[in-house]
């Protein structure tokens, strides 16, 4: 198989000085593309000058972004997606190949506790992976490692899935999932980051986090969402209506409010259901 390797990197020219000779001795006959995300340093001279083909944005617009610059950019048969910040070991990657030959469509380098940003952080990566693996049926290892092996013709075809910000490893998961292509997980360590902070803020971020929670179930199954919603609104509108009757003798508006409610998320979910449905199976659908 052909081998694209892709970084995205948003001044990461220290990184790259350690993680650009590490791949080309581990892999001398891949591709390497570095995706320059608007970076203020010399991170794309430094790319160039070690041998890997540059791709260069004018301003930054988003990890997401750069990965889809350069899944269209690729011309191998099989992408590794990789950080630019020394993290990932380029040795590793031949375990995420040997898992592809074996049958699967993605391979993801799943990181131990140890390899997590920080407790909050990893706390929750973990909330991701329980309700991943609940929405999924499958264990779900690490849903938001950015280190992954994947088939290359497949992984285009959810490029109008990904957004452009840092969610692009839980879309691309759960698209797969729902597509059924098989995915499966390899154990890695990971080293500390060299160079400059990492971009993803706690306080910043948070809320963008907490809407991935949701996509996470919207892209693959909104039923799964939504249902237990309308369950729960049914279950205070039946049990105000209980307690009114009791006291009152009466049905009140709140008490239909909360039924009403109850089937409009009902029938919203329904129709997302249907959405997503009609989104996966136009893609199987084309050659």
């Amino acid at each position: 198989m052909s081998i694209s390797i892709v970084l995205p990197a948003k001044n990461e020219s220290e990184g790259l000085r350690r993680t650009l000779p590490a791949l080309r001795a581990a892999l001398p006959d891949a591709e390497i593309i570095v995706v320059d995300d608007g970076s203020t340093d010399d991170t794309a001279q430094v790319a160039t000058g070690l041998g890997a083909k540059v791709l260069r944005s004018p301003y930054s617009m988003g990890n997401g972004a750069a990965i889809k610059r350069g899944a269209r950019a690729a011309r191998g048969e099989v992408i590794v997606f990789m950080d630019a910040d020394g993290q990932h070991d380029p040795a590793h990657i031949q375990l995420l190949l040997a898992e592809l030959d074996r049958g699967y469509d993605m391979a993801v380098g799943a990181r131990n506790a140890g390899g997590q940003a920080s407790i909050g952080r990893g706390a929750a990566n973990a909330l991701y992976n329980r309700l991943a693996s609940w929405m999924t049926g499958h264990r779900i290892q690490d849903l938001t490692s950015g280190f992954r092996a994947v088939r290359a013709a497949k992984f285009r075809e959810f490029l109008h899935l990904l957004p452009n910000g840092f969610s692009y490893p839980t879309t691309s998961t759960m698209a797969f999932f729902r597509s059924a292509y098989p995915v499966t997980y390899v154990p890695i360590d990971v080293a500390r980051r060299v160079g400059t902070q990492s971009h993803i803020r706690p306080m910043r971020d948070g809320v963008r986090f907490l809407l991935i929670i949701f996509k996470i179930a919207t892209l693959y199954s909104p039923l799964k969402l939504f249902v237990p919603a309308a369950v729960g609104f049914a279950a205070l509108g039946l049990g105000h209506y209980a307690w009114t009757f009791a006291t009152q003798g009466r049905f009140t508006n709140m008490s239909a409010l909360m039924l009403s409610a109850s089937v409009i998320v009902f029938l919203v979910g329904l129709v997302s259901e249907q959405i997503t449905s009609l989104t996966y199976n136009s893609r199987a659908e084309r050659p």
